[in-house]
């Protein structure tokens, strides 16, 4: 006698911000690719990003019919990036300019405001030669794909809107600040949600120009729970529960260790947050007699959460690979004191260099095979 089908679990896969930090979450993919058994099944039916990490969510979504083939391309990618590839950086056309336009807005000179720091065109152009949006609905439609959601910003509402594709059981969503909005994804869609305030610009999605996914995300793991996903695997670009040690300082903070400062806080302190409300529903699901819960009509159903986060701080590792960075990126850089220790945070977000890269994907590919066991056992259900 046969019981009722069992319900199909599908795993979300999470991809937060952080600019060049990002390259940490390929070298994590890049162990899962190796951990599992049949590389070119994908293993996360539902894809997540934001900031940065839409960018290699997209990525996923488009090669979602081969895994292999998604982290291969990522790491093409990642492993030989220059910062020329991602933002405009000769001092004429970009960096001078944009400096002229703070000081012409600063004295109040009409139609003068300064659009960003930096021009990131570059990086629209590479996304358009290297992604082929007209196959996430392909791979949705041939079952290889659940849901993809990229997450963005509003300047003008203030709220955090997740630009999704998904299967006919997907649905819209509106919360406080917080809103799923259907639409096909395309290249604006990335580039708004990687515009790292100031320094790269808004982009105007429909009526609304939108910034970075992570400024007003107060629940990072929400869109996946939309999309339905049962387990998520949030991949973070910073560490989490580190000890910082207290030191004293009569130096003022510098332009760049505040900013770095502001940085860490976006795309950190909301994620951290909603991992703790999500483990105080799970223990009071888990309190809960399931009898009761039918009885009472509650929804609330438990969801298990995997965190892979850099095992070391990475600030200390920036001051290795800083000179790979355009002469004039650096100049700037040490105009606002990101070329120091303190001020190195910053300068992270910027340094789209091979080799800082490739210093990332390796640690977050020895990071994940060091919880090899943890890691196949959370992603045993996806098979």
């Amino acid at each position: 006698m046969s019981g009722a089908p069992e319900k199909m679990t599908r795993t979300g896969l999470i991809l937060t911000g952080g600019g060049a930090r990002a390259a940490y979450q390929v070298g994590v993919l890049k162990a899962i690719r190796e951990l599992l058994p049949m590389p070119e099944r994908n293993p996360f039916p539902i894809v997540c990003g934001s900031s940065a990490g839409a960018i290699n969510a997209a990525t996923l979504a488009v090669f979602a019919d081969n895994f292999d083939a998604a982290v291969q391309n990522l790491l093409e990618v990642w492993e030989n990036f220059r910062a020329h590839q991602v933002y405009r950086s000769d001092p004429v056309r970009t960096i001078a300019r944009s400096a002229a336009h703070w000081l012409a807005a600063m004295l109040h000179i009409p139609h003068a405001s300064p659009l960003s720091l930096l021009d990131n065109a570059p990086l629209a152009d590479l996304l358009r030669r290297n992604l082929d949006f007209g196959r996430i609905q392909e791979n949705i439609d041939a079952g290889a794909l659940y849901a993809v959601s990229i997450t963005c910003s509003g300047y003008a509402s203030a709220q955090s809107v997740s630009f999704y594709q998904g299967g006919p059981g997907v649905a819209a969503w509106e919360r406080t600040q917080r809103i799923g909005c259907e639409m096909p994804l395309r290249v604006e869609h990335l580039m708004a949600s990687s515009a790292l305030p100031f320094i790269f610009p808004a982009v105007k999605i429909n009526r609304e120009y939108f910034g970075d996914g992570s400024i007003r995300q107060i629940a990072p793991i929400s869109p996946a729970l939309h999309l339905g996903a049962d387990r998520v695997l949030v991949v973070s670009t910073a560490r989490r529960n580190a000890e910082a040690p207290r030191v004293h300082s009569d130096a003022y903070p510098s332009l760049a260790q505040i900013a770095g400062h502001a940085l860490n806080s976006i795309f950190l302190d909301s994620l951290n947050v909603d991992i703790e409300r999500l483990q105080r529903i799970n223990r009071t699901i888990s309190l809960i007699p399931p009898e009761r819960m039918q009885e009472s009509g509650l929804s609330l159903r438990r969801t298990d959460v995997l965190v892979m986060s850099p095992s070391q701080p990475i600030e200390p590792m920036v001051a290795d690979y800083l000179r790979e960075l355009p002469w004039n990126v650096r100049f700037m850089l040490r105009g606002v004191g990101a070329m120091s220790r303190s001020g190195s945070n910053l300068a992270s977000y910027l340094l789209f260099e091979r080799g800082f890269c490739c210093a990332l994907i390796d640690l977050g590919f020895r990071d994940t095979l060091s919880r090899r066991a943890e890691v196949l056992e959370f992603l045993g259900g996806a098979h």
